[in-house]
């Protein structure tokens, strides 16, 4: 598959004829997934969610596409879910939305995926940055999970995820107070992983794609798969993990084309076989 560094996407695809979320799929391997409700700030609707679960369904399974970015725009990421659609209901209810199938093939998602975050990660914002793989955020940004503030606390992995990122001290400030966190000290917690100015956000974050795109995909699914299996896994396990995937990439055509490459001195070709 041919890579380049355009930045011009091969096509796009609006989702719905409202085009809440716009999936751009490039000529790099690169797939631009952007929500796109800016009057609500990009507010996690039902629509929009389920709208996610189908673009990142159809993604993992497309060969062509090796990396994914995830973006609000230049002004918002999302602030949060539709607190409209969740004010009357009961609990019942909400169990019974499964929000957990819903946001299934993000978490599951083999491909690399970049958050590009300018403006507001708040709530499911936060949360839906957290399933990423990678988070770049633009000097702007600001990221909280302030449920506490009507009531209510994350149901979408924002206790334990933030966690898992930050430490207990600085999850639970977060989680406690509802207040936000600036980027720079986001990015010192280990919530973020880079800080650029706002209007570099996307570029950089799609420049970081298509490197990462140019990989041996295989590798760097394996790469992705290990981590996240083995980050609450027994460190033996976890080693055992990383031994079986590193020697099954040994079985790889793009392992061989890889060293074979390297010994050579050429620039290697990955067909992600």
């Amino acid at each position: 598959m041919p890579h380049d560094s355009s930045p011009l996407p091969a096509k796009t695809e609006p989702s719905t004829a409202e085009s809440e979320l716009l999936v751009e799929c490039r000529q790099d391997g690169v797939a631009l997934v952007r929500m796109n409700r800016p009057k609500a700030t990009n507010a996690l609707s039902l629509n929009l969610q389920a709208l996610l679960s189908q673009a990142f369904t159809q993604l993992a399974a497309d060969p062509a596409v090796r990396a994914i970015v995830l973006t609000g725009g230049d002004k918002v990421f999302a602030a949060g879910g539709d607190i409209k659609s969740l004010e009357g209901a009961g609990p019942i209810e909400i169990m019974q939305r499964h929000t957990e199938r819903v946001w299934a093939p993000i978490e599951r998602c083999p491909k690399p995926i970049i958050a590009a975050v300018c403006g507001y990660a708040f709530g499911g914002g936060a949360e839906l940055a957290m399933h990423c793989d990678i988070i770049l955020a633009g000097e702007g940004a600001r990221f909280s999970q302030p449920e506490i503030l009507i009531g209510i606390m994350p149901g979408i992995g924002g206790t334990q995820r933030l966690v898992r990122a930050v430490g207990k001290f600085n999850a639970m400030h977060m989680l406690l107070t509802g207040q936000a966190v600036v980027a720079q000290d986001a990015c010192r917690m280990g919530l973020v992983s880079q800080v650029f100015p706002d209007e570099q956000v996307l570029p950089e974050a799609l420049k970081m794609a298509a490197l990462i795109a140019a990989m041996p995909p295989l590798a760097a699914m394996q790469i992705k798969e290990v981590v996240l299996a083995g980050v609450d896994a027994p460190l033996e396990t976890a080693l055992m993990l990383e031994r079986k995937a590193n020697q099954l990439l040994f079985a790889t055509r793009d392992q061989k084309e890889g060293m074979q490459a390297f010994i050579e001195k050429r620039k290697p070709s990955f067909e992600g076989r």
